[in-house]
């Protein structure tokens, strides 16, 4: 089909949005490792996780037979929304590169909590409604989750309890305002008000902290109060199953022109935004219909798949929840507080990790500067301004387009564009002074992260 043809966006109408989730997990035959009690190392049951999730989410999480999951109308009904997302033909940038590849980039920041977040939140939110409690608690980093998790709970009339990670909350103050606008209650993480805060306090003095802190001290707190549960923005299967409705959209939007990517490129922090992008795409891999390249992007500092194990460990640094299969710098690595925000998680959705270890994507890692630099092209360029997480994205696949410049290649390129960074001017800010380092861990930092994972089988 002619590029004349090829809109600058592509909507899709509102009857043609996904009424289905797609359970990627369906078409895999390695299934991803069952999470473990870390009491029995017995794999997690129903009723187990239903004491840490609600028991519908803990369904999803346990389901890897299901292939599509209906979306109920009341989710559907706050989808729409902000949905369906713009599929964008970046001609700009392609104009700008002198590249002849096509690079589209699926957009999810058009709601107020500036990310994909919000697909997953809503759906949480809900389950928890259903379920008749009173509430939920919750971790956030770079604060986007916290976002979109505090609007979903203030639709469905939820108490919200969010623990941020210290050094985002010192960083993103407006960040917060807006969870807090929203209803939610904001702590900064690890905080002396539980038990596994001031542990991880006395262990790590002055500490700022890192999501499997925060995990720790969400998950404590919602153990502890009745009509309360646990609720996760990114690793548990649940969530790429609702992120999956960003991949699906996609997918319809890429096929109402006859459009095959060759490459498809998203962030990868703990894995919801690239696991729901590549979802329908890698379900067409394993079922041997079509082949991709399939690319992940973390940050240098915070190296899961490049660098990590792949073993059984703790999703948290306090050692309170399941253990997870996964690829993992050990609960007990500390993130450097640079501006990889929602991507300095220590592990790797354990879908993700199958994927990845089965050889069905590859991962690739960049430093920040780096980052920043494709960042504010982008944004001067395309004119969105990228979210840190997004722009790791971003620098691939300014990457993948110089090489089909060099090579005469006419590739198209597939991105997640997973937010907008208005709440990340602090690290921008350090990038335009000239302030911003590179800080890639030496095989000794991660060490001790590796030591402190537990011994479970092989």
């Amino acid at each position: 089909m002619s590029d004349k043809k090829i809109p600058y966006k592509i909507y899709l109408e509102e009857n043609e949005m996904p009424k289905q989730w797609y359970n990627v997990r369906a078409d895999m035959k390695n299934k991803p490792a069952p999470l473990l009690n870390p009491g029995t190392l017995e794999p997690m049951t129903l009723d187990e996780l239903s004491q840490v999730f609600c028991r519908e989410l803990a369904k999803q999480e346990l389901d890897d037979t299901t292939a599509y999951i209906d979306i109920p109308e009341e989710i559907l009904k706050f989808y729409r929304m902000y949905r369906p997302a713009p599929l964008v033909r970046a001609y700009c940038l392609e104009e700008k590169l002198q590249t002849p590849a096509k690079i589209y980039y699926k957009f999810e920041g058009n709601n107020t909590s500036g990310s994909h977040k919000l697909n997953s939140a809503i759906a949480q939110a809900y389950y928890a409604k259903q379920q008749g409690l009173k509430g939920v608690t919750t971790e956030t980093g770079a604060g986007q989750w916290g976002t979109a998790l505090s609007m979903a709970c203030a639709y469905f009339d939820l108490d919200c309890q969010v623990y941020m990670v210290k050094v985002s909350y010192e960083q993103k103050p407006f960040r917060r305002e807006v969870m807090r606008t929203y209803g939610a209650s904001v702590t900064p993480s690890p905080s002396e008000t539980t038990e596994v805060g001031r542990k991880i306090l006395a262990e790590h003095p002055g500490t700022t902290g890192s999501l499997g802190c925060a995990i720790s001290e969400a998950v404590e707190v919602a153990g502890k109060s009745e009509g309360y549960r646990y609720v996760l923005g990114s690793v548990l299967n649940q969530v790429l199953l609702h992120q999956s409705i960003i991949g699906l959209e996609t997918k319809a939007a890429l096929d109402k022109y006859g459009i095959t990517p060759d490459i498809i490129i998203g962030c990868a922090g703990g894995g919801s935004n690239l696991g729901g992008l590549i979802s329908p795409f890698m379900g067409e891999k394993l079922r041997g219909e079509k082949d991709y390249q399939i690319i992940a992007v973390e940050p240098a500092s915070c190296p899961s798949l490049t660098r990590g194990k792949y073993a059984y460990d703790f999703c948290d640094t306090g050692k309170v929840c399941p253990l997870a299969k996964m690829y993992t710098l050990g609960s007990g690595f500390m993130p450097s507080p640079n501006h990889a925000g929602g991507l300095r998680y220590h592990g790797m959705s354990s879908t993700l990790s199958q994927l990845y270890d089965d050889g069905l994507m590859e991962a690739r890692s960049v430093e920040q500067t780096s980052v920043f630099e494709a960042a504010e092209q982008f944004a001067r360029i395309e004119g969105i301004l990228p979210a840190p997480e997004s722009s790791h994205a971003i620098r691939v696949a300014i990457d993948e387009a110089l090489k089909c410049k060099e090579t005469g290649e006419e590739k198209t390129i597939v991105f997640g564009l997973t937010g907008t960074g208005y709440f990340d001017m602090v690290a921008y800010e350090k990038y335009n002074n000239g302030e911003m380092s590179d800080y890639i861990p030496t095989d000794a930092d991660l060490e001790p992260g590796f030591a402190s994972l537990p011994k479970v089988g092989k």
